[in-house]
């Protein structure tokens, strides 16, 4: 009995062991599906946002007001010799002289020898071409000597009307004893004419860019002996737009007393004075611009001295023009638009094409309801920028004159 009493208690033991392991797992369960669904909803909570205020930007302006300007033409280009010759023999020989100056950078005038050729053959050839013209002559006077001698004999004969033939009074041989002395005297204004060239002279003032041939050297008709450029005056060509031509005053541009051009170095603070040329007369077939060629008189003589190959800004003084704002050229923005503040200090703008520029500022024409007061520009527009923008209001000192 006690026995089986044994087995019973045994039996029991191991079936409330397993209760107690399926309820500690059931307890367990519970536990982490409640920190899941507890973990997941905190992650799925919106979290508080704090509201912000929209900070406006502040942007600096400079007033403006309209007001009466005067135009100012502006150009490039380069100064250019108006003459730029590339001198060449015209008769062949040896060179055995050579001037002083002839070198490069050297100045020299108009008619100065630069160069002497060996001349014997040429004055060789003048002395029989003066012979060949003395014996022309001489055959001349005889004919007109024997021609005479025949008109006498012919109105002695008592005849009446003219001979039958010329020959009777021997006009054909007249007239071939003149074309002989022409024919002599044309041989000979060749011969010295050559004999002339074997002196090269310089055609014009001129500055010797560059000599080609040395002392000894042979040359021949066309051979190349020195680059030249005039020093009488230089060229600048002013390519201008139709808008340009619009700003300059109602004046004969032809008459270069009246309207003087300064020209200023692209790479220095030089400075010169020159005058108008003339105006051309067509547009030029790659800037489809029309030019105003100006000139500045004995440029090597100026102080500082002008050198061809000189890159300029050339400026003309225009007329004068009503209701116009001068800025800054850093007021204009990449799209070519003015930025301004309203009275509400928002941001507006326009589109503007400047009338003109100088040094100092541009100078635009603003719409007419803005003209009428004074208005604040932005500086520095960016890009970022928009229509009904609020901004703060920064006023910048510039002095644009």
């Amino acid at each position: 009995m006690i026995q089986q009493l044994k087995q019973g208690i045994a039996v029991k033991r191991p079936i409330k062991q397993w209760v107690m392991i399926v309820l500690a797992i059931c307890v367990l369960t519970v536990v982490l599906l409640f920190n899941y669904l507890k973990i997941n909803a905190e992650n799925n909570r919106q979290m508080p946002v704090r509201a912000q205020k929209t900070q406006s930007p502040v942007v600096e302006v400079v007033p403006v007001s309209a007001a009466q300007y005067q135009a100012k033409v502006t150009s490039y280009g380069e100064a250019v010799p108006h003459y730029a010759l590339t001198l060449a023999a015209q008769v062949s020989g040896q060179i055995e002289q050579l001037s002083v100056n002839f070198e490069s950078g050297k100045r020299v005038k108009k008619g100065e020898l630069l160069i002497q050729l060996e001349d014997s053959e040429y004055q060789a050839a003048v002395a029989t071409a003066e012979n060949s013209l003395a014996a022309a002559k001489l055959a001349l006077l005889q004919e007109q000597r024997a021609v005479a001698q025949a008109n006498t004999e012919w109105k002695a004969s008592g005849l009446q009307g003219e001979p039958a033939s010329e020959l009777v009074l021997r006009q054909p041989q007249l007239k071939a004893a003149v074309a002989t002395v022409k024919q002599a005297e044309a041989l000979l204004r060749n011969a010295r004419r050559d004999l002339s060239r074997t002196k090269v002279l310089a055609p014009f003032d001129a500055l010797i860019v560059q000599r080609l041939v040395s002392l000894g050297t042979y040359v021949q008709p066309s051979t190349e002996i020195a680059q030249l450029f005039s020093t009488e005056y230089v060229e600048v060509n002013m390519d201008l737009s139709l808008k340009d031509w619009h700003n300059l005053p109602d004046i004969d541009l032809q008459d270069s007393k009246v309207l003087p051009v300064k020209l200023y170095s692209a790479e220095g603070e030089e400075s010169w004075t020159g005058h108008i040329l003339r105006v051309e007369q067509h547009l030029d077939s790659n800037t489809r611009q029309r030019s105003l060629v100006v000139a500045v008189d004995r440029p090597l003589d100026q102080t500082p001295a002008l050198y061809p190959g000189t890159f300029l800004k050339a400026q003309i003084e225009g007329h004068a023009v009503n209701n116009l704002w001068k800025l800054p050229s850093s007021a204009m923005s990449q799209r070519g638009e003015i930025w301004y503040v309203t009275q509400e200090n928002v941001l507006a703008n326009f589109s503007a094409d400047p009338i003109f520029s100088d040094s100092e500022a541009i100078y635009i024409a603003p719409p007419e309801a803005l003209a009428k007061a004074s208005q604040r520009v932005l500086f520095h527009p960016l890009s970022s920028y928009t229509k009904g923008m609020k901004v703060i209001v920064k006023e910048r000192s510039v002095n644009i004159g």
